[in-house]
């Protein structure tokens, strides 16, 4: 966002994400006639840095300004499946008792896979949330999505039948979406035929449909689509959510990430480009982030969704409060496919972002829930960006990578870890990272190795960063009335 300040006056980020919606303000910088004014001279912005602007030199309301982007956002409600536990409690009884929910692929045969273990949801019951029918209507990641975002719903205590379904959205993302029925039906086409491919392969397959479907099943007609940006997908859409409230285009929001890619294809995609752990003799042992042993991410699945809503609209109906969001960072590395940006530039950048965006200091932060994939670089990146973010205030910090539990959930990972943060400010709890044994030299901070401490958290930041150079931070404290 635009750095100059006006001499008469001085602008949080929130009002700067504002100009750069109403005015087009961006992070080339402010453009205004006079030097420092993100308004231009008098308020009016210049129409050269507007292209095709209808309303050339349009005077700006600065009273508007103010109080757009001014609502504060809270979380009310949360959902859970994963490979820990398929309800919130379990899920967070698990990461406190540093319980694996890692073991050997049972979806598919991995005989010819040199990875064999993988973090699987298992015994729920998808006819609980649809109609046995339409369960076989569906993948997998949709089903995920449709559960989690069930019991959101259900532990924020919302009726629906007394609330504005136009004022209530969903952003509910899929890093690859619906893997399964593409096999399935691609198994088809090669064996019997163009004939025999199912006509809801596209519905089932593409990665809007959990959100879609969780919109029709509740007739929620507010903003509603998918961010496919791999494992920064769930952050995205809490964050993109977090500033629609904010700017008021809704009231409400169903926001997290689903994933399913448990199959055959996608495994045999992550083993070629060796991203995956091969240490299958101890399953539980595999994901072992920042630890010098190593050797890739461990695959997981299932599904992380929260509910957001106006603090406004929270306390009208008298909800529980689990927190308040306050920050939002998202970059990217511009640097590579896979591999992050040299010293974490990229993951510096978007903390450093969602810190200001809350008007946070570093020392704000008690607990970071890394996104710590237990790959080599990313762990020593990460570890680089929090070092130079939080200087002198790393010492103080806590960090833990939960995927040392669930493996990494990809689309899903941004939900699920979200959660875990929350929970971790309620109950002054950081969860470990589980299998931190032999520390690396190049990871040399607090990673709360292998057991849970209690600690108070004000404020918590989860990181999520995707294949794509996309960087996710969400910053989330306690509700202070």
């Amino acid at each position: 966002m635009c750095e100059n300040v006006c001499a008469k006056e001085s602008f949080s980020i929130t009002n700067q994400i504002s100009l750069c919606i109403d005015s087009l303000v961006s992070e080339r910088g402010c453009q205004g006639t006079r030097k420092g004014c993100p308004y231009g001279r008098d308020g009016v912005h210049p129409r050269p840095f507007i292209k095709n602007n209808p309303v050339p030199n349009a005077k700006i309301s600065r009273t508007k300004k103010r109080f757009f982007m001014s609502n504060r956002v809270v979380i009310t409600g949360l959902g859970v499946t994963s490979p820990v536990g398929n309800d919130v409690n379990t899920f967070w009884a698990s990461l406190c008792a540093g319980r694996s929910g890692i073991d050997a692929v049972s979806a598919f045969d991995t005989s010819d896979y040199p990875t064999k273990i993988a973090g699987e949801v298992r015994d729920l019951d998808f006819g609980k949330y649809m109609d046995a029918k339409e369960v076989k209507r569906n993948d997998r990641v949709i089903l995920l999505g449709i559960a989690g975002a069930a019991m959101a719903i259900e532990d924020s205590g919302l009726d629906l039948s007394n609330e504005d379904l136009d004022r209530i959205g969903v952003i509910v993302s899929s890093g690859v979406g619906g893997m399964k029925t593409m096999e399935t039906e691609q198994t088809k086409l090669i064996q019997k035929g163009p004939s025999r491919v199912s006509p809801f392969l596209i519905p089932m397959m593409i990665a809007d449909m959990p959100a879609g479907r969780i919109s029709m099943q509740y007739g929620l007609r507010g903003p509603n689509y998918a961010v496919v940006s791999a494992c920064a997908s769930g952050g995205h859409s809490i964050g993109d959510a977090f500033i629609m409230i904010k700017s008021g285009m809704m009231d409400v929001a169903l926001a997290g990430g689903t994933e399913a890619a448990i199959t055959p294809l996608s495994f045999a995609g992550f083993c070629s480009m060796k991203a995956m752990s091969t240490r299958n003799d101890i399953p539980a042992k595999a994901s072992s982030p920042f630890d010098i042993k190593r050797d890739g991410f461990v695959m997981g699945e299932g599904s992380g969704v929260v509910v957001l809503e106006s603090l406004e609209h929270a306390l009208k109906r008298g909800a529980k409060i689990y927190g308040e969001m306050l920050g939002y960072g998202a970059t990217a590395d511009a640097h590579h496919l896979t591999q992050p940006a040299p010293e974490g530039a990229g993951a510096q950048a978007s903390m450093r972002m969602a810190l200001k965006s809350g008007q946070l200091s570093p020392d704000d932060i008690d607990y970071i829930n890394a996104h710590g994939t237990s790959t080599p670089f990313n762990d020593m990146g990460e570890s680089f960006a929090i070092s130079k973010v939080f200087g002198g205030a790393v010492n103080k910090l806590s960090i833990s990578s939960t995927k040392s539990m669930t493996g990494h959930l990809l689309g899903a990972s941004g939900g699920i870890e979200f959660i875990a943060s929350i929970l971790a400010i309620r109950d002054g709890i950081i969860p470990p990272t589980i299998n931190y044994e032999d520390p690396d030299p190049e990871c040399p901070l607090n990673y709360t190795p292998n057991a849970a401490v209690k600690r108070e958290v004000r404020c918590a930041m989860s990181n999520s960063f995707g294949f794509g150079g996309h960087n996710v931070s969400l910053v989330v404290g306690r509700y202070m009335p």
